[in-house]
């Protein structure tokens, strides 16, 4: 029988790249194309690069060429910055999504789409649920644009979907990635000299560790479902516990002062903090994992606080080789 043949969105990205090295390795996968303006991270061996902006209109040419039966959609941008300004990561996360989708209605021969999306989608609220559900999208007004971005971005997958219901559409939300190699909003927080903090506020966090993220996107991309799944680890982790974990003394801000303080600071040259990430600090948020592990058949090798433990080690600790615990038994939610 023929092989697997996979397009990876945003493959110079470190997830992308990570994503392509991993089915390179899989028989499976006959061909494997990485669509991109930047060039994969680390050499790529049986990777086909496609340069080509995700926003560009001859996506709709260039993607059927390819004959992919699944698309992964790994091109969609957290936090604008290093070099990709606040309307550029707009018209990536929305423009971007609708050429792909355009080019992905010509494309023939495809059974799936899989789309490394955000749990940004349900917020951060101080009434939020304590552990937010798959079908919990939408229970309050988005606070911020990129949550606007990502309901935008599900709702198109939604209908198209709808109106292609031979092709599996697979909507992965993501909790905030932790680990040594990856670079995220927490992992930028984590590494401030004075992460500031709100005070009076002590939030239930939730992360994933890098690899159980990749391992998960693997998982999706061989067996995807139909609908929208949550990926973080198990459990959380008390934000003021976090800090302890990580050695960090924290700036306790008082609320009202919280946004003009971080304005000042970003201004003076310290790293950003997204309006998201704000709100995350200031409410947490936690996901279930049930569908995750039922119906994809993947579990999370590290819980959230596992998860911060393993980052901790691998950056003090230089003969450390971060690495997933021993196997056991893991909760769904």
């Amino acid at each position: 029988m023929p092989g697997r043949r996979v397009l990876i969105t945003g493959v110079g990205s470190y997830f992308g790249t990570e994503l392509a090295r991993r089915l390179e390795a899989e028989p499976e996968f006959e061909r494997i194309a990485g669509l991109d303006t930047r060039v994969p991270r680390a050499p790529l061996v049986r990777t086909e690069f496609v340069e080509v902006d995700v926003r560009d209109p001859d996506l709709a040419r260039r993607l059927p060429a390819i004959r992919a039966d699944t698309v992964v959609h790994n091109q969609i941008v957290r936090q604008p910055g290093r070099g990709i300004s606040a309307r550029a990561a707009h018209e990536i996360n929305v423009i971007g999504t609708l050429q792909l989708l355009a080019a992905c209605e010509r494309a023939p021969g495809l059974e799936a789409v899989v789309v490394r999306g955000s749990a940004g989608v349900y917020g951060s609220e101080p009434s939020g649920p304590q552990f937010f559900a798959e079908d919990m999208s939408g229970l309050r007004p988005a606070r911020t644009r990129f949550q606007r971005d990502v309901i935008e971005i599900d709702s198109y997958f939604e209908a198209f979907s709808r109106r292609h219901p031979g092709i599996t559409c697979t909507m992965l939300r993501y909790q905030p990635a932790i680990g040594p190699y990856v670079d995220s909003q927490v992992t930028r927080y984590l590494s401030m000299s004075l992460p500031p903090t709100y005070l009076g506020f002590d939030p239930r966090i939730q992360l994933v560790h890098e690899r159980d993220a990749l391992e998960a996107l693997v998982a999706a991309v061989k067996r995807p479902v139909e609908g929208a799944v949550n990926v973080a680890g198990p459990g959380t982790i008390g934000l003021t516990r976090m800090m302890r974990l990580v050695g960090k003394r924290t700036l306790p801000i008082p609320y009202p002062l919280f946004g003009p303080v971080v304005r000042t600071a970003e201004r003076a040259g310290f790293g950003p903090l997204s309006v998201d990430l704000r709100r995350l600090l200031r409410y947490g948020r936690a996901v279930e994992v049930r569908r995750l592990v039922e119906e994809v058949g993947f579990t999370p090798r590290f819980t959230t606080e596992e998860a911060v433990r393993d980052y901790v080690r691998a950056r003090t600790d230089p003969g450390y080789v971060a690495g997933a615990p021993e196997p056991r038994a893991v909760t769904a939610a």
